[in-house]
């Protein structure tokens, strides 16, 4: 779950979702895509979308720019969206 700019804005919304909401089994698939991910980029999501934090604050945070922050974290939302749809 992420604030921005007074919109809230969940994991799943960036990912897209199947019509699937509370399926154990999208859950366990979800979970599966964010464990294959490097461990910077789960810290990034984490950061970001559980703790609300901006992607400067993240940036700060673990001393990169905001854009790597950015980067990495389009990367691996795109690898996420593309565990759960092969």
């Amino acid at each position: 779950v992420c604030s921005d700019g007074g919109d809230t804005i969940y994991v799943m919304d960036q990912l897209g979702d199947n019509g699937d909401d509370g399926s154990w089994l999208d859950e366990i698939i979800f979970r599966e895509s964010v464990e294959n991910l490097p461990e910077r980029e789960k810290k990034i999501l984490y950061l970001r979308f559980l703790k609300g934090k901006t992607q400067t604050e993240v940036a700060e945070e673990i001393c990169i720019s905001q854009a790597q922050v950015s980067r990495l974290e389009k990367n691996a939302l795109k690898t996420m969206r593309n565990y759960l749809r092969p």
